[in-house]
């Protein structure tokens, strides 16, 4: 009967650990290479400066997500745009007008970023804020 390694036994009997959410996202940025992976950086960022006790998600095959208290909004990336989409976004204020994407539906709005646009940083937090209170008010009540 031949001998069985221990350690490699062992090393079987491991549950593979999944990949961070945070590193998927990493991931992404870096495998983009170009302005998509700088928007999205940037978006995540401006999430976080919102939201410091945002949960990153990664969801339905390689979406980023961030969450507190639900769902807050996706960071989608396409050809020709890095979407923005906000699952409540039909019940936010948008006094600064940055919804500019799915705007028919009664319930997500989102935000079409393109190549070589500046992000009105202040009003998009405001935006993040907002939903985040949103998400806090539903989940409490």
């Amino acid at each position: 009967m031949p001998s069985v390694n221990r350690k490699k036994q062992k090393e079987r009997k491991k549950p593979q650990t999944a990949k961070s959410a945070s590193r998927l996202i990493d991931e992404r940025i870096k495998e983009l290479g170009d302005w998509r992976g700088k928007m999205l950086s940037l978006l995540r960022t401006l999430v976080k400066q919102a939201d410091p006790a945002v949960i990153e998600e990664w969801k339905w095959r390689g979406v980023p997500v961030w969450s507190h208290d639900g769902l807050i909004c996706t960071g989608e990336t396409y050809k020709a745009v890095v979407k923005m989409t906000f699952a409540k976004g039909a019940a936010l204020d948008d006094p600064s007008g940055l919804f500019n994407s799915s705007l028919e539906g009664n319930t997500r709005r989102a935000i079409d970023f393109r190549e070589g646009e500046t992000i009105d940083e202040e009003a998009l937090k405001g935006l993040i804020r907002a939903a985040v209170t949103l998400n806090a008010s539903r989940h409490r009540g």
